[in-house]
């Protein structure tokens, strides 16, 4: 059977076809396995997202909801690892590389401001801070890419929903939870948690794929053998806020996005 083995020079010729700018900053949602066989492994598809956003911003998720809680309930920002992928966890120990301090939440990032980027979120309570990194994602005129993975993985969606302050999206009560820093202290870090009406909301993220593609807010194409979709983040956040407005609970099922509230735009 025909397979290609891919090198550093493919993928960043890929992400240059996206669309994506060596200056951009770029939160990446990932799937190893997605991208097929590359030289060089894991690392390689890492060295060639960082060598290309040289004069940006590369930020990955490094989110800690799956085994953070009330019991197991100390974040430890250089240990712990994050429960959303291989690249993640070999990213976020990265020479140069900066993850913010969210006990649940966290992300990774290298480049441009990255220290200024990733601080500040142990002031929080939230999962999703419009202060934090996701709400500076929006302040930066950002782009998320989905790499072979769908916008099921939409984490920026939860966020909106926190700032649009839909109903019933956050626990009222706080999580104990305490974060150890880099360089040994232990802060208390009260947390609240995501939850919902139903299991499983993000699953309903995917209803946004159909709009943003018809406005031209995010654009389809692959990388290595991934099939990826790249959004720009500000007008995806803007979007949805005024689809919630119409329906605050618009992800509570998997009814379409009616046409007529989109299509006027085209």
């Amino acid at each position: 059977m025909w397979w290609r083995m891919y090198r550093k020079a493919d993928l960043k010729k890929h992400l240059e076809q996206l669309g994506v700018l060596p200056q951009d900053t770029l939160l990446v949602h990932s799937s190893m396995k997605a991208i097929g066989p590359v030289e060089g492994g894991a690392d390689a598809v890492l060295d060639a997202f960082s060598e290309y956003l040289a004069e940006g911003l590369l930020v990955l998720p490094t989110h800690t909801w799956a085994q953070i809680n009330a019991e197991y309930n100390i974040f430890d920002v250089e240990n712990e690892p994050s429960c959303v992928g291989l690249l993640t966890n070999l990213f976020r120990k990265r020479p140069g590389v900066v993850r913010s301090w969210h006990p649940t939440h966290s992300v990774a990032a290298l480049g441009r401001d990255a220290r200024e980027f990733a601080s500040g979120e142990e002031q929080f309570d939230t999962p999703c801070p419009r202060e934090g990194c996701y709400g500076k994602l929006y302040d930066r005129r950002a782009k998320v890419l989905f790499l072979g993975v769908p916008l099921t993985r939409n984490t920026l969606i939860h966020g909106v929903e926190e700032w649009a302050k839909v109903p019933r999206r956050l626990t009222e009560h706080h999580q104990p939870l305490k974060i150890r820093t880099p360089d040994g202290r232990l802060l208390d870090r009260p947390m609240r948690r995501h939850r919902a009406p139903i299991r499983g909301i993000s699953d309903n993220y995917d209803k946004l794929e159909e709009p943003l593609l018809a406005l031209g807010i995010a654009v389809r194409g692959r990388i290595g053998d991934a099939e990826s979709i790249l959004i720009d983040v500000a007008p995806m956040v803007d979007l949805t806020m005024e689809f919630l407005r119409r329906n605050p609970d618009l992800f509570l099922d998997r009814e379409p996005i009616p046409r007529q509230w989109y299509a006027r735009r085209g």
